[in-house]
């Protein structure tokens, strides 16, 4: 069931960066992105209304609660630098180079998380540098 979730976050992922790439001309990049980001509040806080899921918020524990925190203030300046790259840049290059995010995190997973780097792992992130150097060419 993840792989059919991680699609469709690729297809959302997609359809986000043309959209944003027509909405955000002649906006400047930081106030779309909060007006991005409250739409995304409203709707995520409207799944969590929907699901009834708020009951869990007692249940945090502080660690999850200071990593959820830092993890959304990375996703803040994420989107920043996101739009402000999307405003200047071919929006095929920009998500070229955003999606290299993918060898960056093997490589925190790798050192923060211990896991592993198979043949696998190490032949994609090859491909995807490659990949990525090919397409903002």
């Amino acid at each position: 069931m993840w792989f059919v979730f991680a699609v469709l976050s690729a297809i959302f992922a997609a359809i986000t960066s043309i959209l944003a790439k027509i909405g955000i001309e002649g906006v400047n990049s930081n106030l779309a992105t909060a007006i991005r980001t409250v739409v995304v509040v409203l709707m995520a806080w409207g799944i969590v209304a929907l699901t009834n899921a708020q009951s869990g918020i007692a249940e945090i524990s502080k660690r999850s609660w200071i990593f959820l925190t830092l993890s959304g203030l990375a996703t803040g300046a994420s989107w920043l630098c996101y739009f402000k790259a999307l405003q200047l840049g071919d929006a095929s290059k920009v998500v070229s180079v955003d999606k290299f995010s993918i060898v960056i995190t093997l490589v925190m997973a790798a050192v923060f998380l211990h896991e592993q780097f198979t043949v696998k792992t190490i032949i994609g992130s090859v491909l995807i540098t490659l990949g990525t150097f090919v397409m903002i060419l």
